[in-house]
């Protein structure tokens, strides 16, 4: 399906409700959220390089000169190095995050329909999928910018088409990175106030897990990307299987 024509679908959808989503969510989580811990846990380890790559600098300037360190000195090489390596983080975690929860997605549509398939949690890491990742990983890079340079207010406003796009890599591979840019700020902009109560909310319920000695939030902070799964199935659609 083109954008066009996906656009239009979008318009004629209802508008999403959130009692139904909300509750839906927790009713499909009882089914993924093993699926949901291991996606946790992947995304632990392939961010955990970037992170290591980032500091490396600050290790080698504690090296050389830990005096500058302990005088809250940040010399001009250093700051220069986290110039650049802090903005290639953000868009290489960002990349392998977007990818694991696109996956994610795929297997709630899978759980939902019980499709018996085995799961497939590096479906976007195979066969040339990584590529297009990156590149709305770069347009979700820029859009957190733009909102952060809008005094903050504008973030509030992108979140809710930035947290859609997983569910368009996943379930409209067919669409450019830019279309389902495109297509998530359709959604997200015709359904906005109940798409930032859901996220808000449901983020919200899922760090409830630190009660539980906080390990438990390893369990239950995948619940805050099931609702993004009905929010494209009620606000979209599915024309095949995936």
């Amino acid at each position: 399906m083109n954008l066009e024509n996906l656009t239009q679908q979008i318009k004629m959808k209802p508008d999403l409700e959130f009692g139904s989503i909300f509750s839906r969510s927790f009713d499909l989580f009882k089914k993924v959220w093993l699926q949901g811990f291991i996606i946790l846990l992947l995304t632990f380890v392939v961010i955990l390089p970037f992170y290591i790559v980032m500091y490396i600098p600050m290790i080698a300037m504690g090296i050389t000169d830990p005096e500058a360190l302990q005088h809250n000195e940040f010399p001009p090489l250093l700051a220069i190095a986290m110039s650049i390596l802090v903005p290639v983080f953000v868009i290489g975690a960002t990349t392998f995050a977007l990818a694991l929860n696109a996956a994610f997605l795929r297997i709630c549509r899978q759980k939902d329909i019980g499709d018996e398939t085995s799961d497939d949690y590096f479906f976007y890491f195979k066969e040339g999928r990584l590529g297009k990742v990156f590149i709305l990983a770069l347009y979700t890079f820029g859009l957190s910018i733009l909102g952060a340079l809008a005094c903050g207010v504008g973030m509030f406003y992108v979140m809710v088409p930035v947290s859609l796009i997983p569910a368009f890599l996943a379930f409209s591979n067919e669409l450019s990175p830019l279309e389902m840019v495109k297509a998530s700020f359709t959604l997200g902009n015709k359904n906005w106030l109940v798409i930032f109560g859901l996220v808000f909310v449901t983020a919200f319920v899922a760090q409830l897990g630190f009660v539980l000695c906080c390990v438990g939030v390893l369990f239950t902070a995948m619940l805050g990307k099931v609702p993004a799964y009905y929010m494209y199935k009620d606000g979209v659609g599915f024309n095949q299987e995936v």
